[in-house]
Formats: C-alpha cells, structure tokens, sequence
C-alpha cells in the first residue's frame, strides 16, 4: 500500500514520516516514530491512555489519523519534561503517588497538563470532569486529583504545604 508523507511538530521538534492513510497517530507514533509513552487501552476512545495535545486541543491518538496531522503540533508524553527536569504535573504525580502500574498514567499526565493550560485554577469537580475520559484501574483517582489541584497551585507560584 502507498505511503502518505507528513510533515509536523512533535515535541516542539520538526518531524516527518511516511505512514498508510489508515495508520491512526498512536500506531505512527509507537511504530514509525519510536515514542511508545503513549499507550493504546482500548482503541475506541474510551480509556484515554493514548492521549496527546494537538494543536493545543487534548484528543485521543487511536481517533486520529496519522495523515491527519500534516502541518500540526503534536505533543506527548515524551515532550512534557523539560529534559531531565520533571513537569511540576509530572513530578506531583510522584509526590501524591498518583500511579501504580503506571499504564494510563502517561494519559493522565498530558490530559492534566491539557487541563492547566486551558484552565490554569481549576475547581476539583472541574478537574474530575476533565480527566473522566482517562480510566485508571488502580488508583481510585483521589491521589491523581491530589496531585493536579497541587500542580495547579504550584504552576500559579502559590505556596503548597
């Protein structure tokens, strides 16, 4: 089958691939592209383990295509750190103990990320409604909840303690 050429913004990088029109973003993303943080659950949308920002906009990679993001910024799990230094959402992950077996962690971490850049104050009832498209099997979600509102306050320069 003929390959479709792309050219885009991963991870404030430029980057182009060759994938098939039907290849969805986590499958370019995993086997053309090498970055597999991203995790496929359930390929339908429902779980949220596969969620990157394109454009700006939280979406679930398995719903998009490859070919799709021509000309578009993608950023994933890969891309929230700052090199070695951890996101503030990244590391009250750690702090709250906000993961176990760690396999949607990667989603939730970008859906909050998605969530403090949109809403930088956000309610805990707005941050259970934004995250409620990402399904965690372990942790029961308080300590993700915990650790949000906490990297909110963090990332507005307030004083946690």
């Amino acid at each position: 089958m003929a390959k479709t050429y792309v050219s885009t913004t991963i991870n404030g990088e430029a980057a182009e691939f060759l994938c098939e029109t039907q290849q969805t973003l986590l499958d370019v993303l995993r086997d053309v592209v090498g970055l597999t943080g991203s995790k496929e659950g359930c390929a339908s949308g429902d779980c949220g383990a596969c969620s990157v920002i394109l454009d700006g906009r939280l979406v679930c990679s398995c719903l998009v295509l490859g070919v799709e993001t021509e000309g578009k910024t993608i950023t994933t799990i890969e891309g929230i750190a700052n090199g070695d230094k951890l996101h503030p959402v990244q590391q009250k992950f750690l702090e709250h103990a906000a993961l176990q077996c760690g396999f949607c962690t990667p989603g939730l971490i970008v859906a909050t990320k998605a969530l403090l850049d949109e809403n930088p104050n956000p309610t805990e009832t707005e941050a259970r409604y934004w995250l409620a498209g990402n399904l965690c099997r372990c942790t029961g979600y308080d300590k993700v909840i915990r650790a949000v509102m906490d990297a909110a306050a963090e990332l507005r320069g307030e004083t946690v303690g």
